[in-house]
């Protein structure tokens, strides 16, 4: 199930990226509009920057006397694809916003008390996720590192936002971690996060104003050999935080040209007993934003 309004990337037979509109099930090219501010999600957040009301609500009119590709669902039986919903946008993220999320990686770490402060402090943790390179779509393997033993993932709600720092949309993101790499020293957080095939977002955008995004069941299942191996669930009202108040933080002495995209934290935690392995399926939903689904790989270290 799809958002009735939403942003996405898609190919077809392996052409070049499009940038899609998604409404009520029918997709439509708005590459194809010949227009420059929907040449890409980028020229899109760039010229929603200021005005991303204005630029939500004319998307529909764009549309309106243009024919859609074809049904979404059909579509993707066929030989279009959907991509990754990022190109030029950083992807950031936030930590500790949930009380699971403080408890696992206390738990975790040989320092605990800094994810006990983080958490009851004013500033809130963010760092640095990927480029887009990194950053995997639906169907595509997410990674886990070849010197990692202990490795996760994080479903977590994830914001889009113009170089104006306005929310426009909301996907699925799944956080992958390195919890032993982590958990041996705080500094090594960079290593624990950011590395090849470290994220996942997807699959599609959905529109700000479509959903309450504190208002969303989130699941997290991993399959092992076709067998359920975890199942967790949380809910967006318990992120300890506002979201406008993380993108404000992210965007204090900073500047995103291209728009950004924002994980604001996980409340699923597989136990402490538990580790993924190559082969594994994630399966990350979100009520009202669709599942994003991603094999495992274990990534060499050479």
């Amino acid at each position: 199930m799809y958002p009735n309004r939403a942003l996405c990337r898609f190919s077809v037979a392996g052409a070049s990226a499009r940038l899609g509109y998604l409404r009520d099930g029918q997709l439509y090219d708005l590459s194809a509009l010949g227009d420059p501010a929907f040449a890409s999600l980028s020229a899109w957040l760039t010229a929603a920057s200021g005005r991303a009301t204005e630029a939500l609500a004319a998307l529909d009119e764009a549309v309106a006397a243009r024919a859609p590709v074809g049904d979404l669902e059909r579509l993707l039986a066929g030989d279009c694809r959907l991509l990754a919903p990022i190109d030029a946008q950083e992807v950031w993220a936030c930590g500790v916003t949930y009380e699971m999320s403080r408890s696992a990686r206390m738990r975790e770490s040989r320092e605990p008390t800094i994810y006990e402060k983080v958490y009851d402090a004013e500033r809130p943790e963010i760092f640095f996720k990927a480029t887009p390179h990194r950053v995997v779509g639906p169907g595509e393997a997410v990674g886990i590192r070849g010197d990692s033993s202990w490795d996760v993932p994080e479903a977590e709600l994830t914001l889009l936002i113009t170089p104006a720092l306005e929310i426009v949309g909301y996907t699925v993101g799944n956080d992958m971690s390195s919890r032993s790499i982590e958990g041996e020293n705080p500094l090594y957080l960079p290593q624990a996060k950011l590395y090849d095939r470290a994220c996942a977002l997807g699959p599609v955008v959905c529109l700000a104003g479509e959903v309450d995004p504190l208002d969303l069941a989130v699941t997290c299942i991993i399959e092992r050999d076709d067998e359920r191996v975890f199942e967790g669930a949380t809910h967006t009202r318990q992120i300890h935080r506002s979201l406008e108040e993380l993108v404000a933080y992210l965007g204090r002495c900073n500047t995103f040209p291209a728009g950004a995209w924002v994980m604001t934290g996980t409340g699923v935690v597989p136990p402490d007993t538990f580790t993924l392995r190559h082969g594994d399926v994630v399966h990350v939903t979100f009520s009202g934003l669709g599942t994003l689904t991603n094999p495992v790989i274990e990534m060499p270290v050479d």
